[in-house]
């Protein structure tokens, strides 16, 4: 009985520190592996939204920047298992990336939203109120956030 109690304790936990916007994996940049892409294709298979999740992909197009409301850096990644992401960085809050070319490889952390092309990533910068987890680009070594 007190094995069972343990359990569900643990478990509400658990489920507090998830829907507080936290993740499970770390947040350390680490090379991304077609093993390592299957959380992005079960979200974007499952039409999931709202995961914190990190990667690393290949930069297939550079886009405008988006200067409605709050100004974005947005680009295209391909992931090693040909999944494609929007990643949309918001530079009124973090530098932008500023040599940024299709070909070049672009570690993320943030947060995971689906959309019927892959998918877009964006809370890639620091949380200035704290109420959501930093995100975060690296590029040819330099952090973004």
């Amino acid at each position: 009985m007190k094995k069972l109690i343990w359990i569900l304790l643990l478990g509400a936990v658990l489920v507090g520190y998830l829907k507080q916007g936290h993740s499970l994996l770390p947040a350390s940049p680490v090379a991304t592996t077609g093993q390592q892409d299957e959380p992005f294709e079960r979200a974007f298979r499952e039409q999931i939204s709202n995961l914190q999740l990190r990667g690393e992909g290949r930069v297939t197009r550079l886009l405008p920047d988006d200067t409605d409301g709050s100004r974005h850096q947005k680009f295209i990644l391909q992931l090693t298992s040909g999944q494609t992401l929007l990643v949309s960085h918001n530079i009124d809050l973090a530098p932008r990336i500023p040599d940024l070319s299709p070909g070049d490889t672009v570690e993320f952390y943030g947060e995971y939203e689906w959309n019927a092309k892959g998918g877009v990533i964006h809370w890639t910068h620091h949380d200035p109120g704290n109420r959501h987890p930093d995100g975060w680009l690296k590029h040819r070594g330099t952090l973004y956030q």
